[in-house]
This record gives C-alpha cells, structure tokens and sequence, in this order.
C-alpha cells in the first residue's frame, strides 16, 4: 500500500475522479494531473486514500454486534466510540460540506452522507439498533443564548433553524424505534429557559415509551480540557441502565497539556509547512512561524481581560503552561485563540495547533497522528470546537453495549420463535 500511486489507491477505493476531486478539495484536472504524473499528488491526499483503505480492512464487519445511525454527525467522534465497541454505521448526516469532507477522510462506508436531516424521509433511513445524534448545541450553549439574546434573536426552540432540529431526531425515533439511543448536548440544555426546554425534550422521549438515563460528564478526566457535555440514553424497554451506577474518569486527576503539545522533534505535517525557504526541519518551527499570536493582537486581549475585570466581569483570556488543563475549546478558536493559549518564553503566546486540538477532543490517541485534518485550519478548528471528547463516547459506548445487545438478541430470539 505504501508505494500505490495515487490512481490505484482511488481505484481501490471504489471512487470516481469527481468524488475524489470533492473529498480532497481540489479541481478534477488536478487530479488528471496527479495521475498522469505530471505533478506529485500531495502527501496528506494519498494518506487520505491509504487510511480509507487500511479502514475498511479493519471495520467492515459482516456480522457487527449492532448497527447504528450518525445524525449531526460532524467530524464522526460519536461514531468512533461506538464503532470501537463493535457497532457499525449504517446512515450518516451531516449538513456541512467541510465536515463532510473530514468525514469522508476518515471513514470508508458503503453509503453516502445525506446532507439536511430536514429533507429526509424517515422511510428512507435503513434500520438500525442505536441512534447517535449530537444535535445542534448553539441554541442552548450559554455563549449562543447570550449572543442571540444581544442581538434581540431567538433562542432555544424558538431558534426555527436549529432548535427545532431535536424534533427531527424525535420523528426518526417514532419512525423506526430503535433499541437505544444517545444524544449529546452543551451541559446548559438542562438549565435553559428555566428548565423548560430540558423537560419538553425529556417529556417527547418518554412519551415515545423509552427509558430514559441522563448525565453531565466532564472530558477533563480523559483529555487537558474542561468540557462537560450532557449526554440523555435512552432505551425502549428498561433493561436497568442508569448513568448513575457508572463510573467515569476523575477529572481531578486526568492528563495536562503537556501530553498533547508538540515535541520539538516531531516532523511538521502539510498543513503546517509555510511557504517559506527559511523554516526549519521541525515542528517546533513551523509552530513558531504561523501560529505564535501578533504583538498587536495579544495586547488587545491583555487590554480586552483588563477592562471586563476592572466592570467585574469574567471574560478574557486563558494562559496556559505545560503543566495545565485548558477552557473548552469552542468553535470560534480560529477568530484569536483566546481561550487556549500556550505560553512561550520571550515572545507572545501561541494558539495549538489543528493536531494539537485532535489531541485534546481524544482523536488522537498518543502522539501518532490518526485523524486525517484535510481542511483549512479556520475549519479544522470549527470543527474540533464542535465536536466531543472521543475517549469519554467510547466509555458511554462500552457501558451501553451490554444493554444494547440484551435488546436485540432478545428481538432475534422472538423472531426464531415466531419462525418455528
């Protein structure tokens, strides 16, 4: 696999040109050209194609221990959780280009990504065991409802493009009844409008007959970072799941930020060599050189923290060492870094890096680079900011599975009897 050429590894892969062209964000005649080796094909588009192979070998299983659907499925952290169990995706949807394009780098399937859940039919999803679905979270995040509430916008339900999406995953629900689900939330969902929406969305569930196990869980205990997501499971016979009886990782006592920080000897990737003679052979450099914030703008945020301190608010800046865990990493990184910034001696602090931010939501387990990153950086960090801690799904998953299969070999067993 190591020496294919980039046409083989396609070929391989089942793809045409124009699929190929979309999933690597480049023109069709680009990719004549890398075929017809008039140009070498970039690195991280033929690894694109080689993890997507090396994927199939190892996760096409005929006989899964269960299926499962993805829905709002963005970069698909959920659903590596519930594929290291055992589970395999049968339906994706997700509605942006940019996550479908990650998405696709890092998983090979069998089917296409659907695009506006919205639009589509409930007959047409195939059926399933478990729904995921990490549901919009901006309508509920404390950060969205201030925004909106700022701007004199909706929020919540009343929010018609995002807030009403929960109603679509109820309706697939009522659709196929699966025997499990689990949905995934920012933790101020159960607080929002005074706990109204939490209880409407919980009331839906169980009206649907499903037993429902709720829980906040804070990724600090897996990952350097506060991140506490609400998480609702829900199954439709009650099999004695209750988030309450598991145990999840301290977050007192979990990793630092140095375990996901760059060593100055790890070899820079493609997306963070700068098109300059002079940068050095390592990562420390290309971190140096694009990452490392302007004396301009870093005064700006000492100014902007010192002037919402001194009106006693909370807002500014987080300086991190080695030594500590970040903030939650959001979807607005890109804009400043402020949230997360890594102190430097001598200079100005720095943002993380794409790689470093897939080492802080779990996708990366170790320093080896797993997650394909084929975007920009702007969108690369969008799309951490939004996604979940990978290693605390996997627990969820494994805590779920038990359950989950209890379920469906009891349906498989009733149906041999009804056979007989």
């Amino acid at each position: 696999m190591p020496n294919m050429s980039f046409k083989e590894l396609r070929e391989l892969n089942a793809m045409t040109v124009d699929e190929a062209a979309h999933l690597m964000g480049v023109t069709v005649k680009t990719i004549y050209r890398w075929e017809n080796r008039e140009v070498d094909p970039k690195a991280h588009c033929l690894e694109i194609l080689r993890n997507k192979l090396s994927y199939k070998q190892r996760f096409r299983n005929p006989r899964p221990d269960f299926t499962f659907i993805d829905l709002f499925a963005g970069i698909g952290g959920i659903r590596r959780g519930f594929e290291s169990v055992g589970g395999q995706c049968v339906f994706t949807s997700e509605w942006d280009d940019y996550a479908q394009r990650t998405y696709r780098a890092n998983f090979h399937d069998d089917h296409h990504i659907a695009g506006d859940i919205t639009k589509i039919d409930a007959g047409n999803i195939p059926n399933h065991d478990v729904l995921l679905a990490g549901f919009p979270c901006q309508p509920f995040s404390l950060a969205g409802v201030s925004k909106k509430n700022s701007l004199g916008r909706a929020h919540g339900f009343e929010d018609k493009t995002q807030g009403t999406l929960f109603f679509d995953v109820l309706r697939i629900i009522a659709h196929h009844r699966p025997a499990a689900f689990l949905l995934e939330n920012v933790k101020n969902l159960k607080s929002h409008n005074k706990g109204d929406t939490f209880a409407t969305i919980i009331g839906a569930l169980e009206a649907e007959g499903y037993t429902l196990s709720t829980r906040v869980i804070d990724g600090k205990g897996y990952v350097p970072q506060h991140r506490e997501r609400i998480f609702i499971a829900g199954f439709r016979e009650d099999c004695g799941f209750n988030f309450d009886d598991l145990s999840f990782a301290n977050p007192k006592t979990g990793p630092i930020l140095e375990s996901i920080l760059h060593d100055p000897s790890e070899e820079p990737e493609e997306h963070y060599t700068l098109p300059t003679p002079d940068m050095g052979a390592n990562a420390a450099s290309a971190i140096n050189c694009k990452y490392t914030l302007t004396d301009k703008l870093w005064l700006y945020l000492q100014n902007y923290a010192a002037k919402h301190k001194a009106a006693g608010n909370g807002f500014g800046f987080g300086l991190n060492g080695p030594e500590d865990k970040a903030r939650t990493l959001s979807a607005r990184y890109y804009k400043d870094g402020s949230e997360i910034l890594i102190k430097q001696e001598g200079k100005s602090p720095r943002r993380l890096t794409p790689r470093e931010c897939a080492r802080l939501m779990g996708y990366d387990e170790g320093r080896k680079p797993e997650m394909i990153i084929p975007v920009s950086d702007t969108r690369a960090y969008q799309q951490f900011g939004n996604s979940v801690v990978v290693p605390v799904i996997k627990q969820i998953a494994k805590y779920m599975k038990p359950y989950i299969c209890e379920l469906t070999n009891k349906e498989e067993s009733i149906g041999e009897v009804a056979a007989e």
